[in-house]
């Protein structure tokens, strides 16, 4: 660790050997006691004094490098801020911490993924950026990164400034349709809450600003018409949106634009 590094171990990729904006990071992590990898991508062409941070979570299966190099993530955020439609932002697109077939991005007993995602990924942002510092941040994914952002971004509701989810797991018990491991292997922390609609709901008072789509054609439908439904009848605020399409990349990768948007017009 240095002085300027939380750190104690930082690798960074060369930019030379990467796409204009797109760094990646291994570092030494505390909440997980093992190294974990972040994919960061900078808008290109824009120098702002304060960088509205994204964090986008991916789904089960998947790791850092997913919502860039199979979703497009970095040139959609390029091409948004180049027509004007987006402020500059800065994505953070971590791994879950590689536990299994996907952490949940919860607390293990033996590992917190979820301070990882909270405390450590900006920390790590800012190693690239420190713009980031003091600027609004948000919380994004897809499926059980859909999970992960909803769930985190309710319970530390202070943190974040807008939360957006696509395809989303709603419920820990969802998640043994996708994983191979059973889920009391997850040995979770005592009293960790696993349900969406239970983490927004103790946190309604704070709550910011919240978006979820998924589509019709995806296995989730049902649980995600399920929240909206939930959250509607307890008048908690929040806008869902349904559009044709499945649980694929092809959805992710084009729906993405409207969470950028989302996030764009609350950071300004």
């Amino acid at each position: 660790m240095t002085a300027s590094s939380p750190f104690r171990t930082v690798e960074l990729s060369d930019p030379a050997f990467t796409g204009p904006g797109l760094r990646f990071a291994t570092v030494k992590s505390k909440a997980l006691k093992r190294r974990a990898d972040v994919a960061l991508f900078t808008p290109q062409g824009y120098a702002p004094k304060s960088l509205p941070l994204v964090i986008l979570l991916h789904g089960v299966y998947g790791s850092h490098w997913a919502w860039a190099l199979k979703g497009g993530a970095h040139r959609m955020l390029q091409r948004l801020v180049s027509r004007d439609e987006v402020p500059p932002m800065m994505l953070a697109m971590p791994s879950d911490g590689l536990w299994g077939d996907g952490s949940g991005y919860l607390t293990h007993q033996e590992a917190d993924y979820a301070s990882w995602i909270v405390d450590e990924v900006p920390e790590v942002a800012a190693l690239v950026a420190p713009q980031v510092e003091g600027a609004p941040q948000f919380i994004a994914g897809l499926s059980m990164g859909g999970y992960g952002a909803m769930r985190l971004g309710a319970l530390h509701s202070r943190r974040f400034r807008g939360i957006s989810a696509h395809s989303s797991i709603t419920d820990y018990q969802q998640k043994q349709v996708f994983v191979e491991e059973p889920l009391d292997d997850f040995k979770l922390k005592p009293g960790e809450v696993t349900c969406v609609a239970e983490a927004i709901r103790m946190n309604r008072v704070h709550l910011p600003p919240l978006r979820f789509d998924c589509g019709t054609d995806d296995p989730l439908i049902e649980h995600n018409r399920k929240l909206h439904q939930t959250l509607r009848d307890e008048g908690i605020a929040h806008h869902y949106q349904e559009y044709p399409g499945g649980h694929t990349w092809r959805y992710w990768s084009t729906h993405l634009a409207e969470t950028l948007r989302f996030f764009g017009g609350l950071a300004k």
